[in-house]
């Protein structure tokens, strides 16, 4: 007599029953990490290597060897990208660590001003953030148009086009991350060192060489991957400041062409390219240990004494912080604006309701924002779920490959949306044991599916950082109590996880709204999101509802900013009073 053989129930029993009486078992970890495995296998890793199957399946690896041939598009195209990203590299890297040393190091007057708005270029969504420099500095920009009205001139004045114009966006979107990392390693850095540096005599870019910029290496490391691979993934900038030999670009020319062996030979490329960054910084950031043996006295900010010096302060600052609110500015300008009535003038010259009233009246104008928050929602909630889980494994089990489900995770945030489209087509154009067999290329659930593998590493990441500041005793205790595994983990683990979570959940949820790269490749007609509706309806040249669909997302953002800034402050003040109470 043969054994019976499990069925599909009853491993679905036994799992629950292992989850309910708890995690005494060796075996227990494998029980609750199987499932996430296969969630990220099947739809992350699996999709990769379908799109390298995909760029070989129809002349082998002729597609590789144009990257490799002397000339060509493929070849200047990965050239291209990359010198985009180490130019972005250098360009935010000086404006953020200029501010950054402004701020923390120096009181002047406007210096709270600043401040206030510095942050503000980072929370626009990638293709209104570039929307609004492309209505600000391009060649039909206000600036240049202003300029040449108030010069003269026969064409407009200090216009920004082709790489020039991409740089622009990138460094006025990407410096925040300069920005953060450097404000966090001055915060936490002793002045005593650099006063004793001083004592002895050594000069100001002696001391920047020998005690500032080492004591920074790994912030300024961190963000210099960062704002590389972000620039490596950009799409909407080239798109709308007339690159068309970038990696993301040819990605998404040849989709459109029919010819998606290419397309997917491209992603592939691009893909490897940003997980070598992407374990370059987990490298890095594990390599060495940077802390200080100071005391950790904070740095006091010193005034400026020279009077040419605190006249400029002032000047500078109210200029500074009209450029930082200048993209908004635009946004909000241009939203009320009436459709096709701005082409040579400076300003728009017809200003009107009637944009935002079609949007909230008209049943069609309003399916993309329907679309867009339903998408993301679904997608969020599927986050929530399986990021959770990861971080708990991660976090407080023990078991053979944690390490690479970390990896796993944050394999989705290195690759660029693009590769995440190609990949998804490749995967599910056909039915598989992941899509129980169903074709979802060209369904509803597609780009849900997109978004929940891009933005799940933001919502692991949130959940992870907050369960590392909980206490596994918590846990313990109710389970020496008698609580099984499953009651100890929902009612003490989940509850104290929830602001971290609900933050990163928040967060998905804005961008999944924003998104813009991938839905390009796989929306349907009856799909649109609300940043592929921007872009269309910015292509029929009816700019006044492209704006007010961009400042509704612009709206939106700033709400949750300050939702999770609530958040944050109410785990800040939980924390202290914990720390007060023991």
């Amino acid at each position: 007599m043969t054994a019976a053989t499990p069925t599909a129930p009853g491993w679905a029993a036994a799992l629950g029953r292992r989850l309910a009486g708890g995690a005494n078992s060796r075996w227990f970890p494998y029980l609750l990490v199987l499932p996430l495995v296969l969630v990220l296998w099947g739809f992350v890793v699996q999709p990769m290597f379908a799109t390298f199957r995909e760029s070989v399946s129809a002349n082998g690896t002729d597609n590789y060897l144009q990257f490799l041939s002397s000339s060509g598009v493929a070849r200047e195209s990965l050239f291209t990208s990359l010198f985009i990203s180490a130019a972005s590299v250098l360009l935010c890297g000086v404006v953020g660590v200029a501010m950054a040393f402004l701020l923390k190091r120096f009181h002047f007057r406007g210096r709270r001003l600043i401040e206030a708005f510095i942050l503000v270029p980072a929370a626009l969504p990638p293709l209104i953030g570039a929307v609004s420099f492309q209505l600000l500095y391009s060649n039909i920009g206000i600036v240049p148009r202003g300029l040449q009205a108030l010069l003269g001139a026969d064409k407009p004045v200090l216009a920004f086009d082709g790489i020039a114009g991409v740089l622009v966006v990138h460094t006025f979107t990407m410096y925040p991350f300069f920005y953060l990392a450097a404000s966090a390693a001055l915060a936490g850095m002793d002045p005593s060192v650099e006063e004793a540096a001083y004592n002895l005599g050594a000069g100001r870019v002696r001391v920047w060489r020998t005690v500032l910029l080492p004591m920074l290496t790994p912030a300024l490391i961190s963000a210099s991957l960062l704002v590389f691979m972000t620039s490596l993934a950009s799409y909407t900038a080239p798109l709308l400041f007339n690159v068309s030999q970038t990696m993301t670009m040819q990605i998404y020319i040849n989709r459109t062409n029919g010819d998606l062996p290419m397309a997917s030979a491209y992603a592939s490329v691009l893909g490897i390219v940003s997980i070598i960054f992407l374990l370059a910084m987990r490298w890095y950031e594990g390599r060495r240990n940077y802390q200080s043996q100071s005391k950790g006295v904070s740095a006091v900010r010193r005034e400026i004494t020279n009077p040419i010096g605190r006249w400029l302060a002032p000047l500078a600052s109210v200029l500074a912080t009209l450029v930082l609110l200048a993209p908004v500015g635009a946004i909000a300008l241009v939203a009320f604006s009436a459709d096709r009535s701005w082409t040579t003038e400076v300003l728009p010259p017809t200003y009107t309701f009637e944009n935002f009233v079609t949007i909230f009246t008209d049943p069609k104008a309003f399916q993309p924002i329907l679309n867009s928050v339903q998408m993301s929602l679904i997608a969020v909630v599927g986050c929530v779920v399986i990021g959770v889980l990861i971080a708990y494994a991660v976090r407080r089990l023990t078991f053979v490959g944690r390490g690479l489900l970390d990896v796993a995770v944050m394999i989705a945030w290195a690759l660029p949306g693009t590769v995440v489209a190609i990949n998804l087509i490749s995967a599910f154009s056909t039915g598989n044991a992941f899509s129980f067999g169903q074709v979802l290329v060209g369904t509803f659930w597609i780009l849900p599916l997109a978004y929940f593998v891009r933005f799940l590493p933001i919502v692991f990441r949130s959940s992870s950082a907050t369960l590392a500041l909980i206490d596994p005793s918590l846990e313990d205790a109710a389970r020496n109590l008698g609580a099984s595994w499953l009651r100890a983990f929902y009612t003490i683990t989940v509850r104290l996880m929830l602001p971290g979570v609900l933050a990163g959940a928040l967060l998905a949820f804005v961008h999944g709204v924003g998104e813009f790269v991938a839905s390009v490749l796989i929306y349907t007609s009856s799909t649109v999101p609300i940043s592929v509706a921007i872009n269309n309806r910015m292509y029929s040249f009816e700019l006044g509802t492209a704006a007010a669909y961009g400042m509704l997302q612009v709206l939106l953002i700033f709400v949750v900013m300050w939702f999770s800034g609530r958040l944050e402050s109410s785990r800040t003040a939980t924390r202290r009073a914990e720390q007060w109470t023991n």
